[in-house]
């Protein structure tokens, strides 16, 4: 036992951030529970970014309930790629990724052959809250398939990577890249088997990776390395990610984005209970940035200040960014 808190204390003292923490520091005291709707059902979350110009992937259409299952053939259309998810789902659970049709029937992303049917039987799977928040009754939306930028291929495997952004209060105080895997099946969870690679927060530069929570430098199905990749757009997404504090509201979230091919940088969700595994990949603590932020926050209300999010990224980028490559 004592070995245990010699090591937790260590860890305490790298600025590491526990669940406990999280949940008692950042969540609860930033994270009003009457928004949590706004973030924790996609839909919500999409109209409210198009209502305040920012780009998101679009939507086809919504299927609210068994009768609307109907609408699915007027929805999907002569479309050939497209994706279907659950409204309040979470940790890529229910989603399918249509990359293409044959033969009267539909191809995922992972070359698995799917008839109309079973698109409609998974649809009703949605509905009846099988992968929603709590197993309430959900939605399905129906929306635009992502194509990643080509800058991704080398260094993931099927499916789309995203970029997760932690934001304090606007405040913008870590970032990584997500890589999807054979063994996550082509999605950017880390649960499931993706690589989380940190990225500097200056520069957009990635940093070293972890894999099933062992560092690594090299994709495991690519073997190229995963590290000194240079994000485009990078202070278009970090503008972005400070921007969603306006649009939802809430103080401690990650955001979730992608870089399509042809749209550029999109967003694609927010979660307000983001995990930890991002402090792995940083090789970094959280609590020293969310307390730096704080104390940021602290004098410019003495001041009686409010910076706008282009300077909450300045300001984020000076103090946390530029981070010296991984030797070794």
């Amino acid at each position: 036992m004592f070995g245990f808190w010699k090591t937790w204390k260590a860890l305490e003292a790298r600025g590491i951030m526990g669940i406990n923490r999280r949940n008692a520091d950042y969540v609860l005291k930033y994270n009003k529970r009457s928004l949590y709707p706004i973030v924790d059902d996609k839909i919500i979350t999409k109209e409210r970014a198009i209502a305040a110009g920012i780009h998101v992937p679009e939507l086809y259409g919504v299927i609210s309930t068994e009768k609307e299952i109907d609408k699915l053939d007027e929805i999907i259309g002569g479309r050939t790629d497209f994706v279907i998810k659950p409204a309040q789902g979470a940790g890529g659970d229910g989603i399918i990724v249509i990359a293409d049709r044959f033969e009267g029937r539909y191809r995922t992303v992972s070359g698995k052959i799917i008839s109309h049917e079973e698109i409609e039987h998974h649809v009703s799977s949605i509905l009846t809250g099988l992968y929603s928040l709590g197993g309430h009754r959900d939605r399905a939306l129906i929306e635009y398939r992502v194509t990643p930028d080509q800058i991704f291929k080398s260094i993931s495997y099927e499916g789309v990577p995203d970029i997760r952004i932690i934001v304090l209060m606007g405040y913008p105080v870590m970032a990584m890249l997500r890589l999807p895997t054979r063994q996550s099946g082509g999605k950017a969870n880390l649960h499931q088997g993706a690589i989380g690679v940190g990225v500097d927060l200056a520069t957009g530069l990635t940093l070293r990776g972890t894999w099933l929570n062992n560092i690594i430098t090299k994709h495991p199905d690519t073997t190229n390395a995963v590290d000194g990749v240079q994000l485009p757009y990078w202070d278009g997404f970090m503008k972005l990610a400070a921007g969603c504090y306006e649009l939802c509201g809430l103080g401690y979230i990650g955001v979730d984005m992608v870089l399509d091919q042809e749209k550029g940088p999109l967003i694609l969700e927010l979660n307000a209970r983001p995990g930890l595994n991002i402090q792995i990949a940083n090789d970094c603590g959280l609590t020293l940035r969310t307390h730096a932020v704080e104390a940021r926050l602290e004098e410019l209300q003495a001041r009686g200040v409010i910076e706008t999010a282009q300077e909450r990224v300045a300001f984020a980028q000076e103090l946390f960014g530029h981070i010296p490559p991984v030797e070794g």
